[in-house]
């Protein structure tokens, strides 16, 4: 069984891997610069040769560590710790040739602490800790002394070594702390917006069961409004306009049962109706036909490039309702008419509804398929939020934007994979 050495880490583990690659680099770095300028700058002799073989040793272990972190999919935590221990091993070799815990770089151990710290779960961390003091106490007995023949160049080196601890120290500790506090936002974002869309599937689930009682409950008064509407449009003692009007009173409660008849079947369902396709072109017209003859005093002007031929996508219901409620919040809006706009690009379906309205307040944008708004003024309601919740199951979006001239500009996208059968 992997050992659970990252369970409190904001990191996945093959990110902190490839990360604690990439450090050693600049670790090795320092290392070589300290075996090269030594000498040079402090005239003091180092033994080369063991240094530059601790060297290879670590620069091969990371190149292989490299090569197989590109072929990783998942990284054992236990893998990490022993990552470090690494490290620590090879800093101890390098600082027992070099004068042990007298060499002012041996601070350098305190920054593998800290990443482990920042890394690992806690009882590995502790544990890392605990080599670390080791490896110090260690040093301070075995070592093999510099050979430092004057007392005031002995202090020059020590506090040049303090420096150069101290500027590594800090550079290691800020870039690994930035890169740790991104990935704890980028959790927490992701955290919440989980979140926020578990709320909103359990409101829409809610509403699902209360259009599935909704049209249980309402079927005995429509049919019975039905009945009285047909009398009426037969009705030769009454004129020929009120007769108009309770025919068209019969076709919208004939829509109506449909619609409800139409729930009954679909809660619950995704795909709604059972995989059917058709081409692009006809679901879109068939939608906007549907929806015309349910608001047939509100003028709706269409325009559709799907190309030719137009791609075969899945009769979803559940978008074509998202399409119904972001019309019906433009007719709400802007009685006076609607543009529906349709194009297909190479890998998506973009709709924009357009509306001459006084267009969306600021303070109800933040809140758009995000919660229920009772602004219905602004043709705005539960049906927003149901419309967010079908497209994002698509893996679409849903953005609004001032019109030019006044209005609101609804644009939907919504990806072809998501739709083709």
């Amino acid at each position: 069984m992997p050992l659970p050495i990252l369970a409190d880490s904001p990191l996945r583990p093959t990110d902190a891997l490839r990360r604690l690659i990439g450090l050693r680099w600049l670790s090795l770095g320092g290392m070589l610069t300290t075996i090269v300028a030594v000498p040079w700058l402090l005239d003091i002799p180092l033994p080369a040769r063991p240094l530059l073989d601790i060297w290879l040793a670590l620069a091969l272990f990371n190149g292989a560590s490299q090569f197989r972190a590109r072929r990783l999919n998942e990284v054992r935590g236990i893998e990490l710790f022993l990552q470090l221990a690494v490290d620590l091993l090879g800093w101890s070799a390098f600082l027992y040739f070099t004068g042990g815990a007298t060499n002012p770089l041996i601070s350098l151990l305190l920054p593998l602490v800290a990443i482990g710290a920042a890394t690992l779960s806690a009882p590995w961390a502790w544990l890392l800790a605990v080599l670390a003091v080791a490896a110090y106490s260690t040093l301070w007995e075995f070592n093999e002394q510099l050979d430092i023949y004057d007392s005031g160049l002995a202090v020059h080196w020590h506090l040049a070594g303090m420096w150069l601890t101290f500027a590594l120290s800090a550079g290691v500790i800020v870039w690994y702390v930035v890169r740790m506090t991104a990935a704890i936002r980028l959790r927490d974002q992701a955290l919440s917006e989980a979140r926020e869309a578990r709320l909103r599937n359990e409101r829409i689930v809610a509403l699902g069961n209360l259009a599935a009682g909704a049209a249980h409950e309402l079927g005995t008064p429509l049919g019975t409004m039905a009945i009285v509407a047909g009398e009426l449009a037969r009705n030769p003692q009454l004129d020929d306009d009120i007769r108009a009007d309770a025919e068209l009173l019969r076709e919208q409660i004939a829509h109506c049962k449909t619609i409800l008849g139409g729930l009954t079947l679909r809660a619950g369902s995704l795909r709604a109706e059972g995989g059917k396709t058709l081409p692009a072109d006809t679901w879109l017209q068939g939608i906007t036909e549907r929806w015309r003859r349910l608001r047939p005093h509100v003028p709706l002007t269409v325009r559709c490039d799907c190309g030719r031929p137009a791609p075969a996508l899945i009769a979803d219901a559940t978008l074509e309702q998202a399409l119904h409620n972001l019309i019906n919040n433009a007719a709400d809006a802007c009685p006076g008419g609607v543009e529906f706009d349709a194009m297909v690009t190479e890998d998506a379906l973009v709709v924009r509804v357009l509306d001459r309205g006084p267009g969306m307040p600021d303070t109800l944008q933040p809140h758009a398929g995000r919660q229920p708004l009772d602004s219905r003024s602004e043709g705005l309601g539960i049906g927003l939020l149901l419309a967010f919740g079908a497209v994002e199951r698509c893996a679409g979006q849903i953005r609004f934007a001032p019109r030019p001239g006044g209005g609101t500009e609804a644009t939907l996208t919504l990806p072809l994979s998501a739709l083709r059968p």
